[in-house]
């Protein structure tokens, strides 16, 4: 595939990065209803290309969306309850006060699973034979994923909600018997993380479809590894280095680096790649559980970001029980004959989260890839020989103000520019004062030759530190932000982002028009 029939992908744009949970409303996270609607239309009115958001699985440890219960999943609590055929306004009248402006996790959750018991109570006595039908169907197509997630989630209730690996001695259900007997004993409420499955995904496409006919893009977000406590990991121990106990025996992360002094211990299990080549000896699909994954998110999403690229090059192994990151090893992933597996027109959907230390390596592999990476222009200033320099980027680099692991712009530039980063940032801006420093990052974006730019929503509000989305190496308090409802009723082509949009040609074209 060349460069050229690359960027027919990729259209020269510019879009917003805003996760689902963050979207305002009146049920204490944002959800797929009149809310994400209304984002959409103030995309299309600022004549934005795409829309980024975080994973969409259902949470667990931290409520991190890079910590899910599944790979396939979808978070209950975004199914939006307004929009769900079997509630009333006035089963929701009764609805608690949620604060406006952060997410309080637990008591949205207890509330969502209350009124989606209520919706699937009705749906089993009053859906029509069409609407059992469909939902009957969808589960068929997506039986694959969907009887492991299913049963998982119910025994993860039955166990007042620990993770599978705590589960009292002989719980685990590791042996086939054991399994089919679960299935008949939950089978009620089996059927009811099914159709909350079925609604979510109804809901979600009914969303994308509304934002692909006004020419928007959505841009998911695919994590290499999934949570030691979710229903991939517990139904497909072989896939993993664990012992018998459903243990890891090594776990991902990152070696210490100037961020870290011991490294960064994510503990997530590791992939025995060897496995899926065992499998396709046998006449099985080449890494199967991995082309169901990719297919799967790129049905949801028209793009993905695989976050934690290199972990396809090289990951960094860590044995199991380490307290740091100090000590592990660089073990070779499964490079080019993964690719290769997934195919040239999937893989042109995909955009390489390849940022860290010592990635020139992994850099030339992803361009032979050909595909696009990522810069952060607020790491680009202090050094005028920085990659992420604006000069310096390529037609089919993704650009970012920042990323959800990035301060906000303000918080940056008033909490950790330092002098030297800030006199170079006014040279190369060619300004004297820096008023609004997070709409001079975004100008240096929009006027780059990068075909994609991203700015997080907070960027376009002008928010500071206390706003920013997930700060590492913080277990706690993270992914609670929500946007101001105000400002999706309010009119984007009053703001600079329509103006810059318009002025360094990254206005959106219309739908099916060449880009």
């Amino acid at each position: 595939m060349t460069s050229n029939q690359q960027t027919e992908f990729f259209p020269r744009g510019s879009g917003i990065l805003l996760h689902i949970t963050s979207l305002p409303g009146r049920f204490g996270i944002g959800d797929l209803g009149p809310a994400a609607y209304a984002f959409v239309d103030y995309l299309d009115k600022a004549g934005q290309t795409y829309w980024q958001v975080l994973p969409l699985g259902p949470t667990g440890y931290a409520d991190s969306p890079y910590q899910c219960l599944s790979a396939f999943a979808g978070n209950a609590n975004l199914i939006s309850l307004e929009n769900l055929a079997w509630l009333s306004g006035e089963d929701l009248a009764g609805a608690p006060s949620f604060p406006e402006h952060r997410v309080e996790y637990q008591p949205v959750t207890e509330y969502h699973n209350q009124m989606l018991a209520l919706a699937h109570q009705r749906f089993e006595s009053t859906a029509t034979a069409e609407q059992r039908e469909e939902f009957d169907h969808w589960c068929e197509v997506n039986r694959k994923w969907l009887d492991d997630y299913a049963l998982f989630a119910a025994l993860k209730a039955e166990n007042g909600h620990n993770a599978w690996f705590d589960w009292a001695e002989g719980r685990d259900y590791a042996d086939t018997s054991a399994l089919e007997a679960a299935r008949q004993a939950y089978a009620e409420l089996i059927a009811g993380q099914c159709f909350r499955q079925w609604v979510f995904y109804t809901q979600w496409m009914a969303l994308k479809r509304y934002a692909n006919e006004r020419g928007i893009s959505i841009i998911g977000d695919l994590p290499i590894f999934v949570a030691h406590d979710s229903a991939d990991v517990w139904a497909h121990r072989d896939m993993f280095f664990m012992d018998n106990e459903g243990n890891p025996t090594v776990v991902a992360g990152v070696p210490p680096d100037y961020f870290s002094e011991t490294g960064q211990l994510w503990g997530n299990p590791l992939y025995r790649w060897w496995a899926d080549e065992e499998q396709q000896q046998k006449n099985e699909p080449l890494y199967d559980w991995w082309l169901r994954r990719v297919s799967a998110s790129l049905e949801m999403f028209d793009y993905i970001r695989i976050d934690h690229f290199r972990g396809f090059h090289e990951y960094y192994e860590i044995p199991a029980g380490n307290p740091t990151a100090e000590i592990g090893q660089w073990v070779d992933g499964p490079r080019d004959v993964f690719f290769d597996a997934i195919g040239p027109d999937k893989k042109k959907h995909i955009i390489a989260e390849d940022l860290g230390v010592n990635m020139e390596e992994v850099i030339r592999w992803r361009e032979i890839l050909e595909m696009p990476g990522m810069c952060i222009l607020q790491f680009a200033f202090g050094d005028n020989e920085s990659t992420f320099l604006p000069h310096n980027y390529k037609h089919l680099s993704v650009i970012y103000t920042g990323t959800h692991d990035n301060n906000t712009t303000v918080g940056w530039w008033h909490e950790e520019v330092n002098e030297h980063q800030r006199e170079h940032f006014k040279r190369y801006a060619g300004v004297n004062e820096v008023v609004w420093p997070n709409w001079e990052l975004i100008r240096l974006g929009m006027r780059s030759v990068a075909r994609l730019f991203i700015v997080p929503m907070q960027d376009i509000l002008g928010l500071g530190s206390a706003d920013r989305m997930n700060t590492p190496g913080t277990p706690w308090g993270n992914w609670s932000w929500r946007c101001p409802a105000e400002v999706l009723s309010g009119d984007p082509l009053n703001t600079p982002l329509a103006e810059m949009t318009e002025l360094y040609g990254r206005w959106r074209k219309a739908p099916n028009s060449n880009g």
